[in-house]
């Protein structure tokens, strides 16, 4: 009797060793990392060369752990997003009424004036207003964009012109259409063109530009407590004043060819506005009939 309950004890001694202590597991869950999602707008290789970097700076900064998370294409990461799949998102597609109320909240921007919508044709093209793209091609990026998409496509609204849009995935995948001659014009975000253009000796003519934006933002998802979210953003905004920090930035804006001001500022829902206002009052409609390159 007395060895069958030293046995018995003996066994919930070892199996309990095995078990991590509860110390163990909190700390667990306090490095696990959190999902940081950035809106296609360039490669996927591109986009990590540039954000991978920052992500890591950020995480030893602040001691939130980040991880890089990028979806195929701009939709199915918005998809995601939707539905809360990420922790953080580096994006600015939600700010329509439906998104909107999703309760993501603005935390920091790039530090640079800002961004335009522009529908844009080669350089020796004999367009020369949006009358003249009646009936034509025009390539976007995704539906969802706003500078891409929804910006331009109001203008051509406006216009009273008609065009079919062809969307090809993301920013320089559209300018890349319009370089090769499959579209006579696109729409395009200012700021991704012209750094595109920096890069490749691309020459274009811009045939209509809106007001500017603020650029895409760092959102978090609201289930992130508050102080996690405020210990990134003074993270992000401090880069440009340390260092290590400046050095990744500066680094990133040669591999993009970026000529703005390196760095982040903090923002906060407010900020965005100016894009509320648009999709308000915007003509533009959601794409239909349309076709993916």
């Amino acid at each position: 009797m007395i060895r069958r309950t030293f046995g018995r004890a003996a066994l919930i001694v070892a199996a309990a060793a095995l078990l991590p202590a509860p110390g163990a597991v909190a700390q667990a869950q306090e490095k696990k990392a959190y999902t940081f999602n950035v809106l296609n707008q360039r490669s996927i290789a591109l986009t990590a060369q540039y954000w991978n970097p920052i992500l890591t700076h950020v995480s030893k900064k602040s001691g939130v752990p980040l991880e890089l998370k990028l979806a195929k294409t701009a939709q199915e990461g918005n998809a995601i997003a939707e539905k809360h799949g990420y922790d953080f998102l580096y994006t600015n597609h939600f700010f329509t009424p439906e998104r909107d109320r999703l309760g993501y909240r603005v935390i920091a921007r790039p530090a640079g004036p800002g961004i335009r919508g522009q529908v844009v044709v080669a350089v020796d093209s004999p367009i020369r207003n949006l009358a003249d793209l009646e009936g034509k091609d025009v390539a976007f990026p995704t539906p969802d964009g706003f500078t891409g998409y929804w910006v331009p496509m109001d203008a051509i609204v406006n216009a009273g012109v008609h065009v079919k849009a062809v969307f090809s995935g993301h920013q320089e995948a559209t300018i890349g259409m319009l370089r090769r001659g499959d579209v006579p014009a696109a729409g395009v975000n200012s700021t991704v063109l012209e750094n595109f253009a920096r890069r490749t000796g691309y020459t274009y003519r811009v045939l209509w530009s809106s007001p500017l934006y603020h650029d895409l933002c760092v959102m978090a998802n609201p289930r992130i407590p508050k102080e996690k979210a405020a210990m990134v953003r003074t993270a992000l905004v401090g880069m440009a004043k340390d260092p290590q920090g400046r050095k990744i930035l500066e680094a990133g804006a040669e591999l993009l060819k970026i000529e703005d001001e390196p760095g982040f500022v903090a923002a906060d829902n407010r900020d965005y506005d100016s894009y509320r206002a648009f999709y308000k009052h915007a003509r533009a409609r959601s794409a239909s009939h349309t076709r993916v390159e």
